[in-house]
């Protein structure tokens, strides 16, 4: 394994892999140390998004609340973590959902969603350089933005869309 880059978050490595003609094939890979994505949930059923400035695509976003794992640190404690510096809120349980890839033909990053609910409100703690602001939608309004493109993030669609299959 040949690394080209190295940074604060990921790396960017060569693999190489056998193509169907016998010759092999160089492809770069981003090595990540995994992330989660939260879907928060009030008790009165509105669900907590993030609108936040995205620097790559340079536009806002509205995302579910989502973070990278620290060094050995379990998902759970990271969704836990990454939920109340975003938002405020604290869980009062997190559960597991699903585990997906969000772009596996690049990025080695393993994505863990997670359910939190018995919300408490508190402060946020967001980190230099995060644009965030809370939004609060009911379902209705949820499934309107997804169906209207005005949530284009995949994190956020695999969490709404899991969800919403889930339920009915």
């Amino acid at each position: 394994m040949d690394i080209l880059f190295r940074s604060k978050l990921f790396q960017v490595i060569r693999r190489f892999q056998t193509g169907r003609s016998g010759d092999l094939l160089e492809r770069h890979v981003i090595l990540h140390p995994g992330a989660i994505t939260v879907l928060p949930i009030l008790n009165d059923g509105r669900v907590v998004l993030l609108k936040q400035y995205r620097v790559a695509v340079e536009k806002y976003l509205i995302e579910l609340p989502a973070g990278t794992r620290e060094t050995d640190e379990e998902p759970i404690i990271t969704a836990g973590r990454e939920l109340t510096e975003e938002t405020g809120y604290t869980a009062g349980k997190i559960e597991p959902l699903t585990v997906f890839y969000s772009s596996p033909g690049i990025l080695h990053e393993e994505m863990h969603l997670f359910l939190a609910t018995d919300l408490r409100p508190g402060s946020s703690n967001l980190e230099d350089g995060e644009d965030i602001q809370v939004v609060l939608a009911d379902w209705a309004e949820v499934r309107r933005m997804i169906f209207a493109g005005e949530i284009q993030d995949a994190k956020t669609l695999v969490g709404l869309l899991w969800y919403l299959a889930k339920i009915s």
